[in-house]
């Protein structure tokens, strides 16, 4: 059994959260590929389904970003998966909104989400980096990604979330490099029509 985890913070009022990009991301997995309702367990909320020919559980810690590794240990345990199994859905602030990337271990650069499942669990786990853009002053970090998203984020955050569950198979088959490549196709903005003649 694979573990894919979304971080975020639980309850309506962090739902469109830019630090819920985690969420979101197994949330379209799970509507895509036909798993069932979550329901509570591990200190979190669990489904289990496929993909491909994977098994695989999907995990939304509940218990506040800045403990979302007590879930996963819990689940871990469960399931007897290892590092190896983990993949970790979190917000990015150093790539570009709507890029992504697939990373194996690192720092956690000061991500809550990561700094506790890193100390709980090792640091060895996949992680795949959603890109949430930078506010451009460090200052202004934390209101950017405890911020819902806006109007002007709602095109490319769409494509992308459609292109993670469309794409999520070559995850579970450890193929990190199409996948990456499989969104990166999905994510091209459309090209603009051109301009009608005068």
């Amino acid at each position: 059994m694979q573990l894919f985890v979304g971080l975020g913070n639980p309850g309506p009022k962090y739902a469109r959260h830019r630090h819920n990009i985690g969420f979101m991301a197994v949330d379209a997995i799970a509507h895509r590929h036909g798993f069932p309702a979550f329901r509570k367990r591990f200190r979190g909320l669990v489904s289990e389904g496929r993909l491909g020919d994977e098994r695989v559980a999907l995990l939304k810690p509940q218990t506040f970003m800045n403990e979302s590794g007590r879930a996963v240990a819990a689940a871990m345990q469960f399931y007897k998966a290892g590092l190896a199994e983990i993949v970790v859905f979190h917000d990015e602030l150093d790539l570009t909104a709507g890029k992504l990337r697939v990373k194996r271990g690192g720092g956690s650069a000061g991500h809550n989400g990561l700094r506790s499942i890193d100390r709980l669990v090792g640091p060895g786990y996949r992680r795949v980096r959603l890109g949430i853009g930078h506010p451009g002053d460090s200052r202004r970090v934390t209101g950017h990604v405890l911020h819902a998203f806006g109007p002007d984020d709602a095109d490319w955050l769409m494509r992308m979330l459609d292109a993670v569950a469309r794409s999520a198979d070559l995850l579970a088959e450890d193929d990190d490099a199409n996948f990456m490549n499989r969104v990166a196709i999905l994510t091209r903005p459309p090209p603009s029509a051109p301009a009608a003649e005068a």
